[in-house]
């Protein structure tokens, strides 16, 4: 059987979601069979493992409704895609793809790298549910990254296809800390709480920001790349409130700065998945959540949670992590779920699905 994997995903320099979960899985994979990776730009392969590569258009390209074309050169059994979106006209192999979330639904403000005719059909594609349907029901399966997720595509019913959940792990990123060992923790090293994820709104950084007028002993690192003005607009929510703007971080630095930290915190009001909390949860650091029901799921007994907006009940959880015991209890309980997320698991998972859907109906 051959499997082609779609990489065009993937970044140059440091990982978001999609891209990380690319490179993650299919390093994954590739220890179970033979895959050859799809790449848009010779670059991608310093954040991939050395496997077999073709180069074709990147997704977001006007020929991307074709590349089925020349990926059909490759003679592959089934190609899996980390997006949704693959062209596919014209295709003599069975195709995989993947939806991570139904966050655009709600908020249809898009990534804001993306070129301003893909943001426009970005718009007009998440004003109803049909284009989505049309999408996933072309294909031969669908993966998903979260029990939750899914669950909202059936509800909606997305797609007569199956739907297999793949979910997120922290890899790589833990690993080099030494995560998951049996080292148990008593307290934190610093009062610092880190948050890892874009300004989009629905990420809600403005509460996050407003919980620091009853944090005095604490100060909030915001770790991804941010414009002038969003970073003066935070600073203007609490005058004197102790924000840390790093504007980007390497994953060294990245786990530096969570194995100190009293808490990772987070009042996003949707997600697909939730991969720093697996990320931080894994180094024992105790996470402090919106609820929702992603968190849930993800975080389980070991979050400490808080109504999205709620600054007050967001401070209020912090303060909890002070009481005699409770961090130490937080950060054990943690380490002990983020050893249901990994990746070779996943990559288990990811191969039934391609075997499936490599037999004919």
């Amino acid at each position: 059987m051959r499997i082609v994997f779609d990489c065009r995903y993937t970044r140059f320099d440091r990982h978001d979601g999609i891209s990380r979960y690319t490179s993650e899985l299919v390093t994954e994979l590739s220890r179970l069979h033979a895959v050859t990776m799809l790449i848009s730009d010779h670059r991608q392969l310093a954040m991939l493992p050395a496997l077999p590569w073709q180069l074709v258009n990147a997704p977001t390209s006007i020929r991307e409704p074709l590349v089925a074309l020349r990926v059909n050169r490759l003679h592959p059994d089934v190609v899996f895609s980390p997006m949704q979106t693959m062209g596919s006209w014209g295709r003599n192999y069975r195709l995989l793809l993947t939806v991570h979330d139904l966050i655009y639904y709600r908020n249809r403000t898009p990534p804001r790298d993306l070129p301003a005719f893909i943001r426009l059909l970005w718009r007009f594609y998440h004003l109803s549910w049909w284009p989505q349907r049309m999408l996933l029901n072309r294909a031969d399966g669908v993966v998903t990254v979260s029990e939750t997720t899914r669950a909202l595509m059936l509800k909606h019913r997305l797609t007569r296809k199956p739907i297999t959940v793949v979910p997120n792990a922290a890899g790589a990123l833990g690993e080099a800390a030494g995560a998951g060992t049996s080292v148990r923790r008593t307290g934190p090293a610093t009062g610092s709480l880190v948050y890892m994820g874009s300004f989009m709104p629905y990420k809600n950084v403005d509460t996050l920001v407003r919980a620091l007028a009853d944090l005095p002993g604490h100060d909030l690192h915001l770790l991804s790349r941010i414009g002038d003005t969003e970073k003066a607009r935070l600073q203007g929510l609490v005058p004197g409130a102790r924000i840390v703007f790093h504007d980007g971080v390497s994953d060294a630095e990245y786990v530096s700065l969570l194995d100190s930290a009293t808490a990772l915190v987070t009042a996003s009001l949707d997600e697909g998945f939730g991969i720093p909390l697996v990320e931080a949860m894994s180094l024992g650091i105790p996470v402090v959540v919106s609820d929702i029901p992603i968190f849930r799921e993800i975080g389980g007994e070991a979050a400490l949670y808080f109504e999205p907006r709620d600054a007050g009940g967001l401070a209020a959880a912090v303060h909890q992590l002070d009481e005699p015991g409770e961090w130490a209890k937080r950060s054990g309980l943690a380490i002990d779920q983020a050893a249901r997320y990994n990746w070779a698991d996943s990559a288990q998972i990811l191969l039934r699905a391609i075997r499936e859907t490599a037999q004919p109906e």
